[in-house]
């Protein structure tokens, strides 16, 4: 992580908290969301991780995660009923305790009658001990960043207002830059060219993604991607003058 972040690559994880997601009952909206909006603001997104609603998983995970990367977000578990368990597991992983907390009592209140503010909903005000709270402009209950650890809800609507008012303090890095190049080729007529251009270029992450048209069949979309734009322009020339090549010994 520190001889990333030495290059100016900031990393992250995310692990994504429910049986729901599990079970299928729940499809998962977030991840790709959170990858797009890492990545626009120079953050790599390096692993995901799906856990169930046990502690014990939770800590393990979160542990694993945290130690590895620069930012690890999570989404799921933090809501009013008792399966949402995931401020505790986040309490226990980082050793602290974790109460009602008056900052996050204060938000739900700008929201709910105080009359109504029973039990269950004030679980959603227990925040670890030590944690920032992360606004939440859909329905006030909010999120919390301990350490480098960032809790938000699973609901995607009220994950991406928390993402929003988060996004703009997190430290990033240096922006990765892509370019896509639809080969149209099928696959295996690139795949030994493509790898002789990647060995030329390896510090551009080169990929294949293959696909199909109605009407025009299988194609192959090139995606290139580096930090340094001019190597990165450089890349995709070669790239361009591989495919002329293939398509000439095809008789194309």
């Amino acid at each position: 992580m520190a001889d990333a972040s030495a290059q100016g690559i900031v990393t992250a994880a995310i692990l994504v908290i429910g049986d729901e997601i599990l079970s299928g009952r729940t499809k998962d909206k977030n991840i790709g969301h959170i990858a797009d909006y890492l990545t626009a603001i120079g953050i790599d997104l390096r692993e995901v991780r799906v856990v169930p609603d046990v502690e014990a998983e939770i800590v393990a995970a979160l542990n694993a995660l945290r130690g590895r990367y620069d930012h690890v977000f999570t989404t799921g578990g933090i809501g009013p009923t008792h399966d949402d368990i995931t401020a505790d597991a986040v309490a226990k992983a980082f050793g602290v305790s974790i109460d009602v907390d008056p900052r996050a009592v204060a938000m739900l209140l700008e929201r709910i009658p105080k009359p109504d503010l029973n039990e269950a909903r004030l679980r959603m005000a227990r925040i670890p001990r030590g944690a920032t709270l992360i606004a939440n402009s859909v329905s006030k209950a909010p999120g919390f960043t301990i350490g480098n650890v960032h809790v938000m809800a699973g609901v995607p609507s009220i994950m991406h207002a928390m993402l929003d008012a988060l996004g703009p303090t997190l430290p990033a890095g240096r922006k990765m830059h892509s370019h896509s190049i639809l080969a149209g080729l099928k696959e295996g007529d690139i795949a030994t060219p493509f790898g002789e251009v990647q060995s030329r270029f390896p510090d551009v992450g080169m990929g294949s993604y293959p696909g199909f048209q109605e009407g025009v069949g299988y194609t192959t979309t090139l995606v290139l991607r580096s930090r340094d734009e001019a190597r990165l322009a450089e890349a995709a020339r070669a790239v361009e003058v591989m495919l002329a090549d293939v398509r000439t010994g095809l008789g194309g």
